[in-house]
């Protein structure tokens, strides 16, 4: 495949590496030469203002993909084929073959690179990106997975234009992941903080969780947010692999409230998921706030000691990160792949795309080696920002899970040990989980 543009851009080139990994199984090459367009015999897209070959897909390009500053691009959103998009061209009505009336190249770019978030914005009541400012969330289309939705529809026009070009098989993935913010309830706090625990209970007249705390301590009862054991034979029933984030802020105040991480039980939970799944750092609210690496590389160090491997993925606790610093932050750390990409305030698709892709940093218009694997339904979302109850947190979830598979994406969901355990707060959400759990196995099971 060969895509002639006037001239190249470093944003041109990322983007038509990221259509690669999802569309093509040969890679597209980009040439900014006419002759040797017109003379190439295969797939050719040609991606300027006017005509080039007898036989092409034409794309009239945006600007965007051409410039090297980071400015108020204002989209204006059309519908086409049922999916939102913005970027309009003009299309030359004397082409009977059918074209895409936007630049799709530069609209994914738009999305993928999270280019508002660059802009100026106010920030929600965490310091964080609010949801509310993006485009996905202003024009409706927050819950899609849209990129996706285009590049199958791109697909679909090459194909009817083109005969015999190859594409990529794109195969459905499910990827649970888990936050570990609290690892237990009672156990673990020391005699100072349950004594406080109590004592706060029984002035609330909170006597079931007075007796509850006193049952775990006396190892009468397992501890509400113990739920390890149980999801070990869940994902073993169903046969999936998770990666398990762990909080290990060294000083437990404010948003940190992870247990102490010189107790045993803490090391040891980490050793022994450390050798059955996948793990990763939940770096902590202090280092995402703090202005230097020393903490983040503090706490990554401090994981890698007790698990004796290389910690390369992450995810921020509560979402908290600004583009472009946290990810600047987090290559300088040695992190390979990031589990950020989604909103603490809402469910949805942040970046409009379900694969994992390479981070493009807009400050110095520079593709990077960070992969960004994006989420779309975490349970605290659900639970404490959109009041949803289990039943209705349920259909959410398979709605999602749907959209995913039908682009043949990467479904990633977050799940936190606190929701599945037995606190009476969170009643009906263990059963929810394992009913969605054994759902999806039973579709993979090709049921």
């Amino acid at each position: 495949m060969l895509i002639y543009a006037e001239q190249l851009s470093s944003r041109l080139e990322y983007i038509v590496d990221l259509v690669n990994s999802e569309l093509f199984s040969e890679p597209a090459v980009i040439t900014t030469s006419p002759d040797v367009f017109r003379h190439y015999d295969g797939v050719k897209i040609n991606y300027s203002p006017k005509p080039v070959a007898e036989k092409e897909f034409h794309i009239i390009p945006h600007n965007l993909l051409f410039e090297e500053d980071i400015r108020d691009q204002s989209p204006v959103c059309f519908e086409w084929q049922s999916h939102k998009v913005f970027f309009q061209t003009a299309v030359s009505g004397d082409d009977p073959e059918p074209h895409i009336p936007f630049d799709i190249f530069a609209a994914c770019f738009y999305l993928v690179s999270r280019y508002e978030e660059y802009l100026p914005h106010d920030k929600d009541s965490y310091g964080r990106y609010p949801h509310t400012s993006s485009l996905a969330y202003k024009e409706g289309f927050l819950q899609d997975p849209l990129v996706d939705n285009w590049l199958l529809r791109l697909q679909e026009l090459l194909q009817s234009r083109f005969s015999g070009v190859l594409f990529r098989r794109r195969n459905f993935r499910f990827v649970p992941t888990y936050d570990i913010d609290i690892m237990y309830a009672y156990k673990g706090k020391g005699l100072k903080r349950n004594i406080g625990g109590i004592f706060r209970n029984m002035m609330q007249g909170q006597w079931p969780l007075v007796n509850q705390r006193i049952g775990v301590l006396r190892g009468k009862q397992r501890d509400p947010h113990d739920a390890y054991e149980w999801l070990d034979a869940l994902h073993l029933y169903c046969r999936v692999k998770p990666i398990y984030f762990f909080l290990v802020a060294q000083q437990q105040e404010g948003y940190d409230r992870n247990l102490p991480t010189d107790l045993k039980a803490f090391q040891d939970l980490i050793k022994y998921y450390a050798t059955a799944y996948e793990v990763g750092l939940h770096p902590s609210w202090r280092s995402s706030v703090s202005t230097g690496d020393n903490i983040l590389k503090e706490e990554k160090e401090w994981m890698e000691v007790i698990s004796d491997i290389p910690i390369v993925q992450s995810r921020q606790h509560y979402i908290k990160f600004d583009l472009p610093h946290t990810y600047e932050r987090l290559i300088r750390s040695g992190i390979k792949r990031d589990y950020s990409m989604g909103y603490g305030s809402i469910n949805g698709f942040r970046a409009s795309i379900s694969s994992p892709f390479r981070w493009f940093n807009l400050n110095n218009n520079t593709a990077t080696d960070l992969e960004v694997w994006p989420f779309c339904f975490m349970d605290a979302n659900a639970f404490y920002e959109q009041k949803l109850s289990p039943g209705q947190a349920y259909t959410d979830l398979m709605r999602y899970y749907a959209s995913v598979k039908k682009v043949r994406g990467t479904f990633i969901t977050i799940w936190h040990n606190n929701f599945l355990g037995t606190d009476p707060l969170y009643k009906g959400w263990r059963e929810l989980y394992e009913i969605f759990m054994k759902e999806d196995a039973y579709w993979d099971a090709g049921a």
